[in-house]
């Protein structure tokens, strides 16, 4: 199979995902118990205000007229408006997107380096009191979860030691403002992704490093650091470059915990408020924009581990 035609299938795919997301997302929502037009009106609605949330969210309307109309403002790029904020869901997005991209970009751009630079050298001391500590302390770490993690950073070096802003109030979401404050949910953020990733470039590099074209590149006297960094880290990378992608979707929902418990004005907060309110448009939107994010990023993964690593006689 060439490549273009790998990348139309899975694009296919991905777009049939999409929709399937977007479609179990509006079934949900409509199975939520109770009248969503009196529990958005408030605790004493009164009857105009009722109707004007049902006209909002068009409950005089047949489940399957509304799904499609949704699913064609979708296409369109409506994604409707906020029952709460009666702003442009699209707009609410923009407003809150800035620091969850922020701590998502940072974290993708510490953790590549990190893990990966963990990993070869653990698998370089294959065996030795190196690899053995970091395997110990990997594992330590991957096992405590996230939202632990971050209440006890928050808890020693926020409250107790004073060390870092335990919060981010009084930023206004401009987290660049106080750079102190993006240090302790980077590093909740990066744990255990860095665990996974280390391990599994370090299974890599030594799987390749016993292969027989890197011994035959040793025998022709290729020096060490050449031989571990050009000819056994590509061949290494390929499930590492999938388990980003894995790693990226886990951003999606670690950002929403992390957001949570230092108080950060991002699309995690947004979505927690969303609920809250029952704000039926704008968890609708989030979620579309996770799925699509997801399979975007997975796709982007496939291609790229399917150019590191082809099939015999895939690529023409």
């Amino acid at each position: 199979m060439s490549l273009p035609r790998y990348a139309t299938q899975r694009l296919l795919l991905g777009l049939g995902q999409v929709v399937g997301v977007a479609t179990v997302v509006f079934v949900l929502t409509e199975a939520l118990p109770g009248d969503a037009a009196v529990v958005i009106a408030g605790d004493h609605p009164d009857p105009e205000r009722i109707a004007l949330v049902r006209a909002q969210l068009e409950l005089d309307q047949p489940a399957w007229q509304r799904y499609l109309g949704w699913l064609t403002g979708l296409l369109r790029g409506d994604l409707g408006v906020s029952l709460v904020s009666q702003r442009p869901v699209s707009g609410v997005l923009v407003a809150n997107l800035g620091p969850t991209v922020l701590l998502a970009t940072l974290t993708l751009a510490l953790l590549v380096p990190l893990a990966i630079g963990i990993g070869v050298l653990a698998a370089r001391r294959e065996g030795g009191r190196l690899d053995r500590a970091l395997s110990a302390v990997v594992v330590g770490l991957y096992a405590v979860p996230e939202f632990a993690l971050a209440v006890l950073l928050v808890a020693v070096f926020g409250v107790g030691l004073g060390w870092f802003p335990p919060t981010a109030v009084g930023t206004g979401g401009d987290l660049l403002s106080r750079p102190a404050v993006l240090i302790l949910p980077l590093v909740v953020l990066l744990a255990r992704p860095i665990c996974s990733i280390s391990r599994l470039t370090r299974a890599g590099m030594i799987e390749a490093a016993g292969s027989a074209y890197v011994g035959h590149a040793r025998r022709l006297g290729v020096p060490g650091h050449r031989l571990w960094l050009v000819h056994a880290l590509p061949n290494a990378l390929a499930p590492v470059v999938q388990q980003l992608a894995r790693t990226t979707d886990w951003l999606l929902g670690g950002v929403i915990v992390v957001e949570a418990v230092f108080v950060i004005p991002g699309l995690g907060t947004a979505l927690v408020d969303a609920v809250t309110a029952r704000d039926v448009p704008t968890i609708q939107a989030l979620c579309v924009l996770v799925a699509a994010t997801t399979v975007t990023v997975n796709l982007v993964a496939d291609l790229v581990a399917f150019r590191l690593a082809p099939r015999t006689g895939a690529l023409r």
